[in-house]
């Protein structure tokens, strides 16, 4: 099971944090961190090595040699490894102590935010547990998507925001076609916001009431999610 973070580094350019968590020690998340980082430089990515701890298993000190030419840092330090600037950085164990002196007394709180991926509620509780700030269920999510996407062929795409709102791209109703939103007065009577339409994949954003509803295109609309399904008969 991994685990993404990203943080702003210098400059703002986002760095990501990948973590290999396991049930158990022995698993296999050191060698599963190897294989990426070997597979990482055969695509020619700067692979340097933070810290590695002794092998636990044959395999580890075997993947571990192919390895043995890459640079190593000789001591983990999170402002020497930003001076260094590499593509990649190995760390295992993560949750470890830094050297006195470090800017953070353990390895994990370089990385400002952590996303984590789960797939059942037992997960979910395990990362939150161990440090993760926010879980995502990407399978769930997909679920839920497809389940509404091709719930009719009016509706061609939808954004969840929160439990009860959503942003959905429909087409525009045959009632609608050739008319103003002014005209439909669509807040008012619907509880719902335009906020952009689309022709042929390119976005009109500057809407207004005095906006055409034109019948071939596209209408990204926010609201309730009750409300729109209400609306366009979803």
């Amino acid at each position: 099971m991994t685990e993404e973070r990203q943080n702003a580094g210098e400059g703002g350019k986002s760095g990501q944090l990948k973590i290999f968590f396991g049930y158990a020690a022995g698993v296999g998340k050191t060698y599963a961190m190897l294989q990426a980082a070997l597979t990482a430089e055969e695509r020619g990515m700067d692979v340097v090595i933070g810290s590695i701890a002794p092998y636990r298993s044959l395999e580890d000190a075997a993947l571990a040699e192919r390895l043995r030419a890459m640079e190593r840092l000789e001591e983990f330090d999170l402002d020497q490894a930003i001076r260094r600037k590499p593509d990649l950085i190995l760390m295992d164990d993560l949750a470890c102590e830094n050297p006195k002196g470090s800017r953070h007394s353990r390895r994990y709180q370089g990385a400002g935010y952590v996303v984590s991926r789960a797939a059942r509620d037992v997960q979910a509780k395990f990362l939150l547990r161990n440090g993760a700030d926010e879980v995502v269920y990407p399978e769930k999510q997909l679920a839920a998507w497809t389940a509404i996407r091709y719930s009719a062929d009016h509706i061609f795409d939808y954004v969840e925001l929160d439990e009860e709102h959503a942003i959905f791209e429909v087409a525009v109703p045959e009632g609608w076609a050739e008319k103003t939103i002014g005209q439909l007065n669509v807040r008012r009577k619907y509880n719902i916001n335009i906020m952009a339409m689309k022709h042929d994949g390119k976005m009109k954003l500057n809407i207004s009431p005095d906006t055409v509803l034109p019948a071939e295109d596209t209408m990204l609309v926010l609201g309730n999610i009750r409300d729109i399904q209400r609306c366009f008969h979803i």
